[in-house]
């Protein structure tokens, strides 16, 4: 039997406005086995989108991305994050406002926090505004409904996949096209 060596998932929190967007773009970055939109960081169990969406609960619409990162790093897929959403606008991403919208990294493993630290320096320098990004430990994670996960494959002619998701899903594909999976 030959000797097989088994890869440890990482897996990383994001949110960047709706959960949607970066949905569709991480699940065509290779290594990621596993992408699902989410509420996290906020204060109630089990939150609904509508209370989410109302900002009753203190929740971000997120997504959760498990990767390989011997064929995806962290530092990678958080170059994709932020060249996808704006982390200089604080609860807000384009017409969607609201804490449910805010930039947030959320991280699994302590020993992360360091990479993501040295991402979140060099991505500074590239914005004029300050980065509004939130770091912290993820807490209180919950998946979304069912109909929200791949929700830009299901619907890619309803308005808000035409006209907000599907160009985010281009930019990534034009500028990372070493990452596509």
């Amino acid at each position: 039997m030959e000797n097989q060596q088994l890869t440890t998932l990482e897996t990383i929190t994001l949110g960047g406005g709706c959960f949607w967007c970066l949905d569709a773009v991480f699940r065509r970055v290779q290594g990621v086995g596993r992408v699902e939109c989410g509420y996290s960081n906020g204060q109630i169990h089990n939150p609904e989108y509508e209370q989410v969406c109302a900002g009753e609960t203190g929740h971000a619409e997120v997504v959760q991305v498990e990767f390989d990162p011997q064929q995806v790093s962290l530092e990678q897929l958080l170059a994709v994050f932020f060249s996808i959403h704006d982390p200089t606008s604080l609860n807000q991403q384009g017409a969607d406002c609201g804490t449910q919208y805010r930039s947030a990294i959320y991280w699994s493993e302590p020993e992360q926090l360091p990479r993501i630290l040295a991402v979140m320096t060099q991505a500074k320098e590239g914005f004029q505004r300050p980065v509004v990004t939130e770091l912290a430990q993820l807490a209180n994670y919950w998946p979304a409904e069912p109909y929200h996960q791949d929700y830009f494959a299901k619907h890619p002619g309803q308005g808000y996949c035409a006209a907000i998701i599907g160009p985010k899903v281009q930019k990534f594909q034009a500028t990372f096209k070493s990452l596509l999976g």
